[in-house]
């Protein structure tokens, strides 16, 4: 048995299922009804990583893949624009090559950090985005949604207002059980006082994603 062989068996083990005489539930199943378990499968995984419970993200991860394979099943049988998880595994391929020329092409790469902000900035380009901020969801929580837009504006030279700030506060600190403490503590005082963290946090990220689209901007017309 080589590697992948087992998903094959469980493209075919969904087929079963969702042709006639396979399971009913699985039968009438959308890509609408899927959605709450495929962001639970996404939290379970999560869960075993932060628990470092192998066995458990193993299963997890398991679970996860259903998923996938489950939506790509259900779009098989779309009569007007049909797609199979051999075009989902296809597009990722020719996504991860267009994505690392540093690897597949003449380009190179000095750092993780000049991959990922190199990585974003072709994503744009591609996708014929204006910002390396476009596309991010606007439903992620506040500190995930503050991540990404840090993330993937790594590569320009953006102020970030409190930056100084949380530098003096968090020298003292000497690990992340630290700064998980130390967040909480912001929450509790928030709250405290009347306010939201998770609004706060969100509209100074909004904030600081029209800064990054005016260093952008900048940059285009030096360009020009």
């Amino acid at each position: 048995m080589t590697t992948g062989d087992r998903v094959t068996e469980l493209v075919a083990v969904m087929d079963r299922l969702r042709s006639p005489g396979g399971c009913p539930w699985d039968a009438r199943q959308t890509h609408a009804s899927l959605v709450e378990y495929l962001v639970e499968e996404a939290y379970e995984v999560i869960e075993a990583i932060e628990a470092q419970d192998r066995e458990a993200l193993r299963e997890e991860l398991g679970d996860l893949l259903l998923q996938v394979v489950f939506h790509a099943r259900i779009a098989a049988e779309d009569a007007d624009d049909p797609w199979t998880i051999d075009d989902v595994a296809d597009g990722i391929v020719a996504k991860l090559v267009r994505r690392h020329p540093h690897v597949f092409g003449d380009d190179t790469a000095d750092s993780a950090e000049h991959v990922e902000s190199r990585w974003h900035e072709l994503k744009a380009a591609e996708k014929g985005r204006d910002s390396v901020t476009d596309g991010i969801p606007a439903a992620l929580p506040g500190l995930m949604y503050a991540a990404k837009h840090l993330s993937r504006s790594s590569g320009l030279e953006v102020d970030v207002p409190g930056r100084s700030m949380a530098t003096d506060t968090l020298a003292a600190f000497t690990d992340e059980d630290e700064l998980g403490e130390f967040l909480l503590g912001v929450v509790a005082e928030a709250r405290a006082r009347g306010w939201d963290a998770e609004a706060a946090v969100r509209s100074a990220t909004r904030a600081h994603a029209e800064r990054i689209r005016s260093v952008e901007a900048e940059r285009a017309s030096v360009g020009e």
